[in-house]
């Protein structure tokens, strides 16, 4: 088998070479595919995390001024208590002083009632801010949801679709790479490997290589057409191949 592949002509390994990046193109297209599908499903994961937790902390912020709420009106209660008992207390006192001093003291339970009045409705306006906010994330949270089942079964259909036919191409690309010499292999990956496309083997366009499009010389091109020896863009260094589109050998 070593023997038959390192006797080929150079065009026999230029076609090999050529049928298998054509191969690796259309596995690379099927991962483009699904590529992109994972990123945008992490993209709505982490928002609904991060939106998750934005209500987590508004429902703890909640829950805090329910209990200042239940504290301020615990304080009214003790107040009142203590309204009525100085109230009582003031049917029975014998002097001017004594009345005087328990109504200072009904004067300051009242200043407690208003001002645990106060903060309970401070309290009362802090949740009905955090509740809207809350409503809002969980209807965000309800759309995210909604997006991340639509594109959880995208991947899942384009799975069931592209599995079978990848499955395929990379059984070709096993046998295409058997009739590949090792070291030319390895270039042709190397090559590939760099390439910000993954094509390591392309073809002259319109006079330019048909990676990085750069012009090639008039007499380089002629070399590529003329399958005698390997040749790779000077400016990208990818492998040349002939064009089936154009004439690239130029007479003189």
């Amino acid at each position: 088998m070593s023997a038959n592949i390192t006797t080929r002509t150079i065009e026999e390994r230029l076609m090999n070479l050529s049928q298998l990046q054509k191969v690796h193109s259309e596995i690379d297209k099927i991962k483009i595919l699904l590529g992109e599908l994972p990123l945008e499903v992490q993209d709505l994961e982490d928002s609904i995390t991060g939106l998750e937790t934005r209500v987590s902390k508004h429902e703890e912020a909640i829950a805090e001024q329910k209990r200042r709420i239940a504290i301020q009106e615990d304080q009214i209660v003790d107040s009142e208590a203590a309204i009525a008992k100085y109230k009582e207390q003031q049917n029975n006192i014998r002097n001017n002083r004594e009345f005087e001093s328990l109504e200072k003291e009904i004067e300051y339970k009242n200043l407690e009632i208003q001002l645990a009045k106060k903060k309970a409705r401070e309290a009362k306006i802090e949740i009905d801010n955090k509740q809207a906010l809350v409503d809002e994330a969980n209807r965000e949270l309800e759309k995210f949801n909604q997006e991340l089942d639509q594109k959880l079964k995208e991947m899942k259909d384009i799975s069931a679709e592209t599995n079978e036919r990848e499955a395929v191409l990379l059984n070709e690309v096993a046998l295409l790479e058997k009739n590949i010499e090792p070291r030319l292999l390895g270039a042709y990956h190397r090559i590939r490997g760099g390439a910000r496309n993954g094509l390591a083997v392309v073809p002259i366009q319109r006079g330019a290589c048909g990676g990085c499009f750069n012009l090639i010389p008039p007499q380089r091109k002629i070399e590529v057409a003329n399958y005698k020896k390997i040749i790779v863009c000077e400016y990208c260094g990818r492998i040349l191949i002939g064009s089936d589109d154009e004439s690239l050998i130029e007479q003189e």
